[in-house]
């Protein structure tokens, strides 16, 4: 096991490099001019041209990049054009706000998506199962801006029950969790919908199986046959979907954050695209990639104790 950690973290390194390479290429060569943004679009030529050779914006790209690509090995991903203050505080600044947000979205979808998926298994073809179908087949077909703006309509603006926006105390308070629940819902509801359906197709197929009757001429209980035996081996690829499923819900909670005005990361990112303000956006970027590589990590690391029988040598 700890072979096959090391191996994929020494993997790691070339998929850092490339992310890095695509980073600073659509940045570089993406339209707007952050000196511009700053000092407004009348400003004088000089001014502008002083800015920019002070930035090092000036630079040609590969110059550019090796310089940023040797503060990152050191740990510095440099300063925000915009605000002048350092990047990676900035975003740990921010950063325990999105985690929050994301643990809870993922709380709601383990939560919801096995039991879902379980019914419409052993419940297929039915009204219930149609039922769950067709919500979830509508919940993943409407935009995630559409239901996030619908849903501050309907339940912060005419039933008042969670706030508009912003974010309140700790998550462990009822204030914070008023703030958190509809964002959070929402975040997680999505990956519920399509989660379920993927349980629900595993399910089918392994209740089928020779060890599931076989379970069930032994006298087990119901219960036990479904969530013990039949569940587990069909979490398996499940647990695999649900890894691919991590840059999604990271896309999402950008949008989730902007509609709500939740302070993260998310929304920091949208606010420096606007702004121009590239070094910002590579170190966020940068992060988010950081976060796929280690949940991607784990979701492996999972099939060991969903599977016994899986070792990584």
């Amino acid at each position: 096991m700890i072979k096959y950690i090391v191996r994929r973290l020494i993997l790691f390194v070339p998929v850092l490099f490339i992310v890095t390479v695509l980073i600073s290429s659509l940045i570089y060569f993406s339209p707007g001019d952050p000196v511009r943004v700053m000092l407004g679009f009348r400003a004088n030529e000089k001014a502008v041209a002083k800015i920019r050779a002070e930035l090092g914006l000036d630079r040609p790209y590969h110059l550019r990049y090796l310089k940023w690509l040797g503060n990152v090995v050191r740990g510095n991903l440099g300063r925000s054009l915009q605000r002048n203050e350092d990047v990676l505080d900035m975003i740990m600044e921010r950063l325990p706000a999105s985690l929050e947000l994301m643990v809870f979205a993922v709380m709601v979808a383990i939560l919801f998506a096995i039991p879902t998926g379980v019914i419409s298994a052993t419940r297929a073809n039915t009204l219930i199962d149609n039922s769950l179908s067709f919500l979830s087949l509508f919940w993943v077909s409407m935009p995630g801006f559409w239901i996030a703006m619908i849903s501050v309509l309907i339940f912060s603006m005419i039933l008042g029950i969670f706030p508009i926006s912003g974010r309140g105390g700790p998550i462990w308070t009822m204030e914070g969790l008023r703030y958190l629940a509809l964002p959070g819902l929402i975040l997680g509801i999505r990956q519920v919908a399509i989660i379920s359906r993927l349980i629900r197709a595993g399910m089918l197929e392994i209740l089928n199986e020779d060890f599931v009757r076989t379970a069930r001429s032994k006298g087990l209980a119901e219960r036990i046959v479904i969530y013990k035996h039949a569940l587990r081996n069909a979490m398996i690829p499940t647990v695999t979907i649900f890894g691919l499923q991590i840059p999604e819900l990271l896309s999402l909670s950008v949008i989730i954050e902007t509609v709500f005005a939740w302070p993260g990361t998310g929304r920091l990112l949208v606010d420096a695209v606007l702004k121009r303000d590239y070094t910002l956006v590579q170190g966020i970027v940068l992060i988010y990639a950081l976060l796929v590589i280690v949940m991607n990590l784990i979701v492996d690391l999972l099939y060991a104790y969903i599977d016994p029988r899986i070792k990584h040598e």
